[in-house]
């Protein structure tokens, strides 16, 4: 039996619990000892991060290996078309070489928390939302995929991890998951709770 903690995290955190430079971190919203994060989520990017005290289940998590799937919502700059979608779904080649095929597709601004602070519309009049699932984690790597074909990315949202999703936990609100499997299977959620920082 495994606890896993799948955070919001919001814009403008990092994803660790200390910094020397008084940066807002994941121990302003959690507060439970020992545990650590699967992975990792950008400063200036927000949504899904899974944590736990279980070593073995963060590996599995993390570990490149195991490719999990990982699905994100971008707000790209501009109108996306056939051609960068078809080019981000087969794969482009970025400076630390071909990056592996992905599913791509235009979607429709999806019902989400404002970003504090919300992307200038002066500067950024024409945007559009894009789904992007990756089996890779290289650094930044959506944000280089759809710059590279032509779409810089404004916004970036992590909304999956696996079968594991975001749902409707709004930024800096988490939930707890009491997980039974064996080792290197499959986990299976046996309860969840949601929680928020007061």
């Amino acid at each position: 039996m495994s606890t896993l903690y799948l955070l919001h995290k919001p814009y403008r955190m990092l994803s660790q619990f200390t910094d020397k430079q008084g940066r807002a971190t994941l121990a302003n919203l959690i507060e439970v000892p020992g545990i650590y994060a699967a992975g990792r989520l950008d400063y200036d990017s927000e949504g899904l991060l899974l944590l736990s005290d279980d070593g073995s289940l963060i590996h599995r998590i993390a570990h490149p290996r195991h490719k999990l799937p990982k699905t994100y919502w971008a707000q790209v700059e501009g109108q996306l078309d056939n051609t960068a979608l078809r080019a981000l779904a087969k794969g482009v080649e970025l400076k630390d070489g071909l990056t592996q095929p992905a599913r791509a597709r235009r979607i429709e601004p999806p019902t989400i928390a404002p970003r504090d602070p919300m992307i200038d519309p002066r500067r950024h009049p024409d945007t559009s939302w894009l789904e992007l699932t990756i089996t890779e984690g290289r650094n930044r790597q959506v944000r280089r995929m759809t710059a590279h074909v032509g779409f810089p990315t404004l916004r970036l949202i992590r909304v999956a991890i696996g079968s594991w999703r975001l749902d409707n936990l709004r930024p800096g609100e988490w939930r707890k998951e009491t997980l039974h499997a064996p080792a290197n299977k499959a986990h299976r959620p046996a309860k969840a709770r949601t929680r928020k920082k007061s």
